[in-house]
């Protein structure tokens, strides 16, 4: 247990100490019991952006329903707060316990984004725990990851001792009852790793050798005997019989997402060539409206959430979502609760959507044309035209919204200056589209926010053969867009060139990356995701001192036949579709949805289906 004053005296010198306190309403307090497994489930970023993600509610929940587990929060320390912690010898503990991880059974890290990594290293440390997993010869604790990028985690394969590939809830109750078996019958950890290599769903990089040839590509990964090869996903088939949970931790201090939120379906039909989620969660599938409106019901009630959001990668493409907003209605309205829908199509929002949406009052809506012109939108498969885009601007318009946000990326495979030029044309249609309406809102202007994000090539897409644009080529077409504008009712955000480029290099790295990353947190990164604590040089660093360079991993186009540093790792799509996808990609043919024509990606495998091809 930390001592209570030299806590108070942390609490007392730092901006939000609601971030460390613990004690909000749902959260989990059990009295440890000898034969009790004790998860510590980290977050390596901010308590405002953990608290705010699903998937840690879930597994938290689902966790603690067990009356033999105790799972508790951890979240990444601000700078001030661990500056106190290591100054008074504060080990980085539960939130909910306020007991040093590092007495725990289970350690377990979400990847959601790549710029975490250092942040997890530095989570390690303040917990007074080796950073390599080698070191830490011990059963307990056993430091466990999963999350999206999981599908590539060889940049931070030496730090960690399993990764979870794919969705989370049957591999973790499988392991936990693997590890109280080993504990109880006094396994050693090299013993506990083989056996949990034998769970679908579970990758030990330890168990798995890579060479590589003079050039620097991978030459070859060779398992250890009784290790699987390749390694498969593992997901939930039937949705509407997974494990919700009935209540969230309301936090005590403003999130990034402070509601209620419910999942409606896994996956995605569209095919996306630059999406991996849109890859890696295949196939797709849905709860049904009932179970949608009875968890969303039981959340709110139990939360006091006066927002509810929906939550999928493509919200109305849900198949049944009229009648499962109009369940949803049926007792939100008179509850004066929002109904949020994000990740809404242009080829398929309606009037009738959006009054049903707006009906309790207004949320903001955002859209993604991706790019700006319709080539463009063929290369990626996006299969929207701009028609649709300005079709469903003016039902917005019409509905009474002043503003709109639409997403597009830069930097794009094939992409011209022209293709530039047509993100600035795009947007001045919407705003000329509101100012021709005569029905639009007397003495009130548009506002129409283009935030334009740095395309990044990611494992398991068509798109993981494509260099990533150079720093230099992004800002010449950043400063082409703004010149191209024409209207000030246009506001332009964008990503960070850096931070991007960063991005690339880790999320296609091999594992020579872990001495780049370990480097990297040495000299002082932590919290790589915020712009304030962001330093590329450490990094340039990082990379000269290991003798790596960082273009290879971010700017070189990949060969089809190159073994990449993922192609162990089965997510349930062929790199044959892949291929297949990126040849489209070229040729900038589109392909159908998932629900007009099986294209034979074979992930309906998973399900116990039959791909086409």
């Amino acid at each position: 247990m930390i001592n209570h004053k030299d806590f108070s005296a942390a609490l007392s010198r730092v901006q939000k100490p609601a971030r460390y306190t613990a004690g909000e309403y749902g959260a989990v307090s059990k009295k440890p019991e000898p034969d009790m497994l004790r998860y510590a489930l980290c977050f390596p970023d901010l308590y405002e952006v953990g608290m705010s993600h699903l998937g840690i509610k879930i597994l938290y929940g689902l966790a603690n329903s067990r009356e033999d587990v105790w799972c508790e929060r951890v979240f990444a320390p601000d700078i001030d707060m661990e500056l106190e912690m290591r100054k008074r010898g504060i080990p980085l503990y539960g939130l909910e316990s306020r007991q040093a991880i590092r007495t725990f059974d289970l350690i377990g890290f979400t990847l959601q984004y790549e710029l975490s990594y250092t942040g997890i290293l530095n989570m390690l440390d303040l917990a007074g725990l080796p950073l390599r997993s080698a070191e830490r010869t011990s059963l307990w604790p056993i430091v466990i990851a999963g999350g999206p990028c999981a599908c590539n985690p060889e940049p931070i394969a030496d730090f960690i001792d399993l990764f979870v590939l794919g969705e989370g809830e049957e591999v973790s109750e499988d392991l936990i009852e693997l590890y109280k078996k080993a504990k109880a019958e006094g396994w050693e950890k090299p013993a506990f790793l083989r056996a949990a290599a034998t769970i679908e769903g579970i990758y030990v990089p330890s168990l798995y050798t890579v060479s590589y040839s003079p050039d620097g590509r991978v030459c070859n990964v060779t398992a250890a005997e009784g290790a699987p090869l390749p390694i498969k996903k593992r997901i939930v088939r039937d949705l509407d019989a997974a494990y919700y949970p009935d209540s969230f931790v309301v936090p005590f201090l403003d999130v990034v997402h402070d509601r209620a939120m419910v999942e409606i379906f896994r996956g995605c039909i569209r095919g996306c060539r630059f999406c991996q989620a849109g890859y890696i969660y295949r196939p797709v599938r849905e709860k049904s409206a009932d179970t949608v409106s009875r968890q969303a019901r039981a959340l709110c009630e139990s939360t006091g959430y006066e927002e509810l959001s929906l939550s999928s990668l493509s919200t109305s493409d849900h198949s049944q979502l009229e009648p499962m907003i109009d369940s949803l209605l049926s007792w939100s309205e008179q509850a004066r609760i929002n109904l949020s829908l994000p990740s809404l199509r242009v080829d398929n929002f309606s009037p009738e959507l959006l009054e049903k949406v707006a009906r309790v009052r207004k949320s903001s809506l955002t859209f993604a044309p991706e790019a700006g012109s319709q080539r463009l939108r063929d290369v990626i498969n996006k299969n929207v035209t701009e028609q649709e885009v300005l079709d469903t601007c003016r039902t917005a318009f019409e509905g009474g919204y002043t503003a709109v946000k639409l997403y597009f990326m830069m930097g794009l495979p094939t992409e011209t200056l022209e293709d530039i030029e047509a993100i600035a044309d795009l947007c001045q249609k919407v705003v000329d589209l509101y100012y021709s309406l005569p029905t639009r809102p007397k003495g009130k202007t548009v506002t129409v926010t283009a935030s334009v994000a740095s395309f990044v090539p990611k494992p398991f897409t068509p798109f993981e053969f494509e260099p990533q644009d150079d720093a230099q080529t992004l800002a010449q077409k950043q400063k082409h867009l703004l010149n191209s504008l024409r209207s000030k009712k246009i506001r332009v955000n964008y990503h960070d060139n850096n931070t991007s480029f960063l991005e690339a290099m880790l999320a296609r790295g091999d594992r020579r990356l872990c001495d780049v990353v370990e480097r990297a947190f040495r000299a002082g990164s932590k919290l790589d995701g915020w712009s304030e604590h962001f330093d590329m040089t450490r990094w340039t660093h990082a990379f000269d001192a290991c003798g790596l360079d960082p273009a290879f991993y971010a700017n070189r186009r990949r060969d089809y036949d190159e073994i990449l540093p993922w192609d162990h790792l089965d997510y349930g799509v062929s790199k044959a579709h892949l291929i297949r996808e990126h040849k489209q990609a070229i040729a900038a043919c589109t392909s159908p949805n998932c629900r007009e024509q099986c294209l034979g990606c074979g992930a309906n495998a998973l399900v116990g289906g039959v791909c086409d091809l």
